[in-house]
This record gives structure tokens, sequence and C-alpha cells, in this order.
């Protein structure tokens, strides 16, 4: 089943003057379709009915809402899918856990992880990153730039494939004239002076 994915993600973030839900509503205000929830410091019991007030949000703006790993969730939750960034989950059980019905999108940081999702046949998006450098999910994996992406030119890549990972609204413009579906962002927006503003340019910027 070939699913809607939005070209532009919005990813909340765990931040101390601003809950995911406030997060929410203002990407939904800008226009946005496409919410991740990405919350990774909360017990399951604190997150369900904070996913679930995102969920109310999210299906009165007629966004599409995604879990960050917590498929274990989509039971208990009104959400539309899971992204997994976890390189070792087995993606087929996953897919046999949350049906056909959901999205599944997962990370890649090279070619071959890309492939290789492709081929699983479960994952309907691969995020891809990092694209420059990111404090919002530090790692060491190198990083992509522009070069990166034009390199998905040369691969008989069909998957949708979002761009992740350091990007700012400068960086928009270049990104989308490379092979990508997307981008998804999260800091460029929330630690910036005016977050709504933020994302309103970006969204129209892609």
């Amino acid at each position: 089943m070939k699913k809607y994915i939005s070209r532009f993600h919005y990813l909340t973030q765990d931040l101390p003057n601003r809950s995911h839900a406030e997060q929410t509503l203002m990407a939904c205000q800008a226009g946005v379709n496409w919410i991740q929830y990405r919350c990774l410091t909360k017990p399951d019991d604190e997150m369900i009915p904070e996913i679930n007030e995102v969920a109310s949000i999210c299906d009165e703006w007629g966004a599409t809402l995604i879990l960050t790993d917590h498929y274990h969730l989509l039971n208990r939750v009104d959400a539309q899918g899971v992204h997994i960034e976890d390189f070792d989950a087995d993606l087929v059980v996953i897919r046999e856990v949350i049906t056909d019905e959901k999205t599944l999108g997962a990370s890649a940081t090279n070619i071959e992880r890309i492939l290789a999702l492709q081929q699983s046949g479960v994952v309907d998006y691969c995020g891809y990153g990092p694209f420059a450098h990111t404090d919002t999910k530090p790692n060491n994996f190198p990083l992509l730039g522009y070069k990166g992406y034009r390199e998905l030119e040369k691969y008989p890549i069909t998957i949708p494939v979002i761009a992740v990972g350091g990007i700012l609204l400068a960086d928009v413009e270049h990104l989308m004239k490379t092979p990508i579906t997307g981008i998804a962002v999260s800091g460029a927006v929330n630690h910036s002076v005016d977050p709504k503003a933020m994302l309103k340019a970006f969204y129209q910027a892609v």
C-alpha cells in the first residue's frame, strides 16, 4: 500500500519552555501537515496522555502524526505511524506488529542502508542524514552535505528519501534540487527566535 509522504516533516523535541502539544499546535497553525513526536526521555505512562493531546491537535488540523520509535504504543494512541531510528530494529517484525495500515519510516546514514530498506519492502520512506552538524541527535556519522544527496542520482532509489540533520532555511533551495522527496527539521525551528515564523518559511521553501 503506497502511503502519502509529506515533503516537510517537523520533529517535536523535549523543550524546557514549550510542550510537545504547544510545538504541534504552532506547527499546524503554520501550515505543517506532518508532525513527528520525538520524545526519548519519558516513560510510557507520561507519553500516552501527551501523545493523545498531540494527536487531538493533529486531527483537528488534518495533520499526520508519526511517533519516533515507540511503535508499541500505536494500539493505545491515535497516530498514523512510526519512524524507527534504531538501525538494529527488526523492521519486518515491526511491520507485522503495526500492520500495513500504518506508515513506517526508518533512518539511514549511507546509500547501502537506503537500498536495503527499499529492498525490504516494508518501509514507506527513509530519513537520510545527517546533512550537517546537529545537536538534536548527536552522532558520529559522516556529514553528507549537498554532495551526499546528489549521489542518490547514481542509484535506482524509488523509496521517498527525507533529508535530515542540521538543515537550515538557506539549505532548502539547494537540497530540493537533489533527488530527495523532502526535508525534516527540528532544531532550526525549535531554537529560533520566532519558531512559528521559521516554520512558515521552511514550509513555503519546500
